[in-house]
């Protein structure tokens, strides 16, 4: 009898090594955003972030018919009416996810909250929606840089929360998603190939079809592409101005920059915010090391 205890506590130690750690609980009322973790063995649980809150939307220049629809969409959701899953699509560092750090910025106060998991994650939105469905707050659900390459199914586990399930999400869940592409899946030109005609129409292949159906259960699609050089140049001298409160450094001499921010853009194949701003620690870097 001894031996089969011995035996089967054993067992059980084994087992437990390959159950997940409790949880520790989210107070919502302190906790502003969060991550879904998974480990390797397929479990997950949300932890707590400490957000920055210092990206506003006054912030974010040149995309100003974009903070609008977004905001009044948002608005929207944190009152408790329907509002439109959004898809924040276009050229990279020109402020889809600034966008999302700015409304966590504007709208904290008010209750919204944020929940970011990995597209690797997907598959596991139900269990998450679980457990916040019941939470006196509003919750974006917040997947960045969004995109399938070819083969890929994860988008699968997406398309049931967007659309297409009995089961009801809870009107407090929104999905926000980044993307450098509209319809988020890689679209080859061998695809086009699949395209038939009937009757003089063009149907598109199912391939197609299959992309155009995830992409349209956004019900706001918002696009952002490269900025022109002037737009460009104004949102180097904000960040400069940005950073001189800081740390103290001279005035903002735009002849002086105009032309090493150009270049700078054009060496990195783009001008954006992202760029801008690294354009302008490089700047200073270089101002610094040139008075040693």
């Amino acid at each position: 009898m001894s031996q089969l205890r011995h035996t089967l506590q054993l067992l059980a130690n084994r087992a437990l090594r390959w159950l997940p750690e409790p949880a520790e609980p989210i107070d919502w009322q302190q906790t502003l955003a969060a991550r879904w973790h998974t480990d390797g063995r397929g479990h997950g649980q949300l932890r707590a972030l400490t957000p920055r809150l210092d990206q506003s939307f006054d912030g974010l220049i040149g995309v100003e018919r974009q903070i609008t629809e977004f905001r009044a969409n948002l608005e929207l959701f944190i009152q408790g009416m329907p509002a439109n899953a959004t898809l924040l699509w276009g050229a990279r560092g020109t402020g889809k996810s600034s966008m999302v750090r700015a409304a966590l910025s504007a709208y904290h106060t008010k209750g919204l909250r944020i929940v970011e998991v990995d597209k690797t994650q997907l598959s596991d939105l139900p269990a998450i929606v679980e457990q916040i469905r019941q939470q006196p707050f509003s919750f974006l659900i917040y997947c960045d840089d969004l995109t399938f390459e070819d083969g890929e199914r994860a988008y699968a586990g997406l398309k049931t929360v967007l659309d297409g399930t009995l089961e009801e999400f809870g009107s407090n869940v929104l999905v926000v998603c980044t993307s450098n592409r509209r319809h988020l899946v890689a679209e080859p030109a061998s695809e086009n190939l699949q395209a038939t005609s009937a009757h003089g129409e063009i149907h598109q292949g199912d391939a197609i079809e299959e992309r155009i159906s995830l992409s349209d259960r956004f019900g706001l699609w918002l696009s952002f592409y490269q900025y022109p050089q002037e737009t460009y140049l104004k949102i180097v001298e904000h960040w400069y101005g940005e950073f001189a409160k800081q740390h103290d450094w001279p005035p903002f001499d735009r002849a002086a920059i105009e032309v090493a921010a150009n270049r700078f853009a054009i060496a990195r194949g783009g001008r954006g915010g992202r760029v801008a701003r690294q354009f302008v620690i490089d700047w200073m870097a270089k101002q610094l090391l040139s008075q040693k």
